[in-house]
């Protein structure tokens, strides 16, 4: 726990104050790795196993200036990103990311993913039209989806 705490006195070092490029950040921790663009701060849990790695990705989505997204391809695109410019700051900073860790991420995502894609009616994946509404291509089924990122995935039939 002690290698955490003296990597967050360096990112508060480089991050926490304004710079010209970019607004404080301010860093707390929490039971879970979260980015929070509109209060500007990163949570973090430093008992966790892979908390450097986990505490770089949400840095890189700061420093990314992720803030939402209109589709869920997008948020896969959005984590991609976030975890190659972690791998950048963590090379910046001395220490390097399990890219087995990263893609472990990625694939939770790729999951969720898939499962809001599953047709209700026939469980053929369907394809998202607008944020959070999906068609299906196999028996033309419209349904639309929670964010479910943080819970239990719904889907709701918009067509009987």
């Amino acid at each position: 726990m002690a290698k955490i705490t003296s990597l967050i006195r360096k990112l508060e070092g480089s991050y926490g104050h304004p710079a010209a490029d970019s607004a404080t950040i301010s860093f707390q921790t929490g039971h879970a790795f979260h980015w929070n663009y509109r209060e500007r701060t990163l949570t973090y849990n430093p008992a966790h196993p892979h908390a450097e790695q986990y505490l770089f990705h949400e840095l890189a989505h700061a420093l990314l200036a992720h803030k939402s997204y209109s589709s869920s391809v997008q948020l896969l695109e959005m984590e991609r990103d976030a975890w190659q410019e972690a791998l950048q700051l963590a090379h910046e900073y001395g220490t390097t990311i399990d890219e087995d860790i990263a893609q472990e991420s990625l694939d939770s995502y790729r999951d969720w993913l898939h499962q809001r894609s599953l047709c209700p009616r026939c469980a053929a994946t369907g394809v998202e039209s607008t944020s959070f509404h999906y068609a299906c291509l196999a028996c033309g089924h419209s349904w639309r989806s929670n964010e479910a990122r943080n819970c239990a995935l719904r889907r709701v039939s918009k067509n009987k």
